[in-house]
């Protein structure tokens, strides 16, 4: 797909990032999922890639822990494949949301997924929703590798089992970006729910 860039007068950004900032300079995006309860900060620890499993924002311990990313990643949301990490919480907070996306209407019907920064919106629209294994995606994959990238996309477009969901009409290329949104499923701890979204459009 080639990314529409919008330049005109600066975006609005509807987050208030310094706010956030001061809260805690962790805090580099904001991912909200219009139809769902997902609405919120993203954060990257720049040493401690398990820090948000069990931090807040506030940096207090607690369960829910945060959305966040690994090192893995840049924050730059420039990366092909940018794995982003959020707990199954049963209050339907965090990530739980995304369990919604094994059901193919509620699939069809809420394909949008929001990314903010503070100079830009990212517009990505929803591709897949599948259970995967545990590993470590991005150890596991060089997508700077475009074969290896191939590969991984061709697989994604292969799986057809019944409680996925993929837009095999959808165009991803090895020069689309991709998201991926990762989350537990129920207690099968050898398993991951993955929501992936393509790159179609961004604000500056």
């Amino acid at each position: 797909i080639p990314v529409e860039r919008k330049e005109k007068d600066p975006v609005e950004i509807p987050i208030d990032f310094a706010a956030l900032q001061a809260i805690n300079p962790d805090v580099y995006a904001w991912i909200t999922i219009p139809g769902t309860a997902v609405d919120y900060p993203i954060l990257q620890n720049a040493s401690d890639n398990s820090y948000y499993l069990n931090h807040t924002i506030e940096g207090t311990e607690s369960a829910e822990g945060a959305i966040f990313t690994e090192n893995y990643n840049h924050t730059d949301m420039e990366d092909e494949n940018t794995v982003i990490y959020g707990h199954d919480m049963k209050n339907g907070s965090m990530f739980q949301n995304l369990l919604k996306y094994q059901d193919r209407s509620f699939f069809d019907a809420n394909r949008e997924v929001l990314i903010y920064t503070p100079d830009a919106i990212r517009h990505y629209k929803i591709f897949a929703a599948y259970l995967y294994d545990d590993r470590h995606i991005m150890q596991s994959f060089d997508f700077t590798d475009q074969s290896v990238y191939q590969q991984y996309l061709d697989y994604i477009f292969s799986i057809r089992d019944m409680n996925s969901c993929i837009d095999t009409e959808q165009e991803v290329t090895v020069n689309d970006k991709i998201i991926t949104l990762s989350t537990c499923y129920g207690t099968q701890s050898d398993k991951r729910y993955l929501v992936q979204a393509v790159l179609v459009s961004i604000e500056k």
